[in-house]
């Protein structure tokens, strides 16, 4: 059996801003771009709940709310070893991506690749819609987010002509 591609997305969509990993990964469903090969999940806050939907995934592209201090909306990536430096960084009331990543790895289901996409919330209070900042750029995440999904599957598709 393939292990899959998982597009998970994460926030708290009662937080504005902080739930736009939520209403970009509705709207790449909504595009009907999804390449039906990738599993899309609404993580919302479940943090080590996900381990069971995730453990053994191929590649893992997580799209959420990314605070680096850039500025409203920018389009932000973490990757390779930065990725690597948060992983473990929650305590017993916030266990998030990073112990997600931990706990995988200790288990030995990490992914080959995880790629995370999002982008510099604005405002994170109680409330559902977010800030103009972070709803104009939802378009631009959404596409980044397919166009990592794109360069994955052109790599499987040159393994597959290697190996033919």
């Amino acid at each position: 059996m393939t292990r899959p591609t998982i597009v998970l997305g994460l926030g708290n969509v009662l937080m504005s801003d902080e739930g736009l990993g939520i209403h970009a990964l509705r709207r790449l469903l909504a595009s009907g771009r999804l390449d039906p090969e990738a599993q899309a999940i609404d993580g919302g806050t479940m943090g080590l709940e996900l381990l069971s939907l995730a453990a053994g995934a191929r590649r893992l592209l997580v799209i959420d709310a990314i605070d680096l201090d850039a500025a409203p909306g920018e389009l932000l990536r973490v990757d390779g070893e930065a990725l690597a430096a948060m992983q473990g960084e929650g305590s017993a009331h916030s266990l998030g991506l990073g112990d997600l990543l931990l706990a995988m790895r200790m288990l030995g289901e990490q992914p080959e690749d995880v790629v995370v996409l999002g982008l510099q919330p604005d405002r994170v209070s109680l409330g559902t819609a977010t800030s103009e900042a972070v709803e104009q750029a939802l378009p631009m995440l959404v596409e980044a987010a397919l166009e990592q999904l794109d360069r994955w599957q052109a790599i499987d598709r040159r393994a597959e002509v290697r190996h033919a």
